[in-house]
This record gives structure tokens, C-alpha cells and sequence, in this order.
């Protein structure tokens, strides 16, 4: 079964679920990390919540989605082995919790940003109702590609620190203006911290799954 392939918890819907919502973790933690945020983002438990461990272990502790070299350009010798295994483990949701990959918004932090962007923009990858990128990047890779061709529409939040000292609010900015150019709906933040989760922001992403949500088709 594809969802063994990561380990993962899961928050059930409070009924019959709505949709889903999957939370990837950021550099060094795990699939605990932003567990807590299901219910932040949607308090009413519409919607099933996923979060899953990245594969790797890496230095110095916990789980890794790819091994830093460059921000900005992950290796591809640890990206495509991930996000091969993450696109199967994600692809295997629908079936698993009833929920179509129509209905299902994916978000993460950091590293979990990166492969959010990665998953859900991949060229010829079936796009997720909406995307939540918190201080992340839009990678660059030797063998991947995003599709920015035309996303006409398409619901994303990006939220990014102006003091992020790790990954700086230029890439913010930059995934902003790419989406945007795409035609895009871009819900974009940023604030004067450093690299974490603003939670002045909250209520703004809490509404955009919530308003995702309701245009998702059904």
C-alpha cells in the first residue's frame, strides 16, 4: 500500500469528510511538527487532515525532505527520490480517505513548502484543490520541472517573514510573482519575522482553506 511508504498521522474529519488537508513539515522535524495546525486551519475538522514524515535522516536530526546544498536548488540526487516517494504516497490519499485530489489542499513549511510547490505544480502532476506555502521556496532541479504554463485561477497562499534569516523573503516574492504572471490567485503575506509562522497570519490562511474549500468542485 503506497501510504506505507511515509510515516504519517492522521486527524479524522468530525463527519463525513469534506475534503482533506496535508501539512509537510519543515527541515530537522516531523510529521508531528504540524500536526497542531489541522485544527488551527480548520476548526470545524471539515476535512480530514494528513501529515507525513520525510524520508530522510539526515544531519543534524530528524527528518529531511532533500539535503540542503543551495537554497533555492535542492540535489537532485535526495529531491527526485523524495518527491518521487511523496507523489506516490500522495497519490494513493484519494482511495485511502474517500477524498479526491480536487478537494484536498497541500501546504507545508519550509522544506515542506518546497515540496508542496513541487507536488502540487509538477509538470504533469493533477493539481490539489488549492496550496499552502509558508516561507518555502519554488524549486529549481535538474531533472524536475514545474508547470507555470497556465494556472488561470488557481488558488495559492504564500506567507513569508521579511527577517527570515534562512530562507529570505525574496524567494517569497518570487513564487508571488511567478504564480501571479501565471494567472494565479495569490494570497500573499509577509511580516517582520524571522524564519517560523506569523501568527498574525493565521486567520487569513484559516480563510483561505475555508474559501478554497468552497470553490473545489464536487
Amino acid at each position: 500500500m503506497s501510504l506505507e511508504l511515509l510515516d504519517h498521522r492522521v486527524r479524522p474529519a468530525s463527519g463525513e469528510a469534506e475534503g482533506a488537508l496535508v501539512l509537510l513539515h519543515g527541515r530537522g522535524t516531523s510529521e508531528h511538527d504540524l500536526f497542531g495546525l489541522l485544527d488551527v486551519f480548520d476548526p470545524e475538522r471539515r476535512l480530514v487532515g494528513i501529515t507525513p514524515g520525510g524520508p530522510l535522516a539526515l544531519p543534524p536530526g530528524g527528518r529531511h525532505w532533500y539535503a540542503i546544498r543551495r537554497i533555492g536548488f535542492p540535489p537532485p540526487e535526495t529531491f527526485l527520490p523524495t518527491y518521487e516517494r511523496l507523489t506516490r504516497w500522495f497519490d494513493a490519499l484519494p482511495e485511502a480517505f474517500g477524498v479526491p485530489v480536487e478537494r484536498t489542499i497541500l501546504g507545508g513549511f519550509s522544506q515542506g513548502a518546497v515540496m508542496s510547490y513541487a507536488v502540487g505544480l509538477g509538470r504533469g502532476r493533477p493539481a490539489p484543490a488549492g496550496i499552502l506555502a509558508l516561507s518555502g521556496f519554488m524549486p529549481t532541479v535538474e531533472g524536475f520541472e514545474l508547470d507555470l504554463y497556465d494556472r488561470t485561477g488557481y488558488p495559492v497562499a504564500v506567507a513569508h517573514g521579511t527577517l527570515d534569516q534562512v530562507i529570505g523573503v525574496e524567494w517569497g516574492r518570487d513564487a508571488r510573482d511567478r504564480l501571479s504572471a501565471a494567472g494565479a490567485d495569490v494570497l500573499y503575506r509577509e511580516s517582520p519575522v524571522p524564519h517560523t509562522i506569523d501568527p498574525r497570519t493565521i486567520p487569513d490562511l484559516t480563510r483561505f482553506v475555508a474559501d478554497t474549500l468552497a470553490r473545489a468542485p464536487r
